[in-house]
């Protein structure tokens, strides 16, 4: 399975992206996803979460700003985040909680996607 981030780049404060996080592989189900970030000399946060159901989490810092959401038939997870701010600037992840099917049976794992820089200019 692999998790391809896309949707970074640059934007003045108060304006939108989105980010796409596509997952690839012999995938029964998307069982949870998560969009984290991290700058330079801290730890890595969760921003937002969502799970099978479709219930939703978000940080104190991006309620009312960001909305996760998901395609199940594209395995393909979405971070709309609009009015942003400086503070927003990171490198954003996704990471995912997988169901495979392997000659074994149902193999659960978790996996990361390459970052993709956001930058907020001020």
């Amino acid at each position: 399975v692999q998790l391809q981030a896309s949707g970074g780049g640059l934007v003045q404060a108060g304006g939108s992206l989105t980010l796409s996080c596509a997952a690839s592989g012999n995938i029964l189900s998307i069982n949870f996803m998560g969009w984290y970030r991290q700058v330079p000399g801290k730890q890595r946060e969760l921003v937002a979460s969502i799970d099978r159901t479709g219930s939703t989490n978000y940080a104190d810092s991006v309620k009312g700003r960001f909305t996760i959401s998901r395609d199940t038939a594209k395995n393909t997870g979405y971070l709309q985040m609009s009015s942003l701010k400086s503070e927003d600037t990171a490198v954003y992840y996704c990471n995912a909680e997988v169901s495979t099917a392997q000659q074994i049976g149902t193999i659960i794992s978790h996996y990361w996607g390459q970052g993709t820089q956001v930058t907020v200019s001020s």
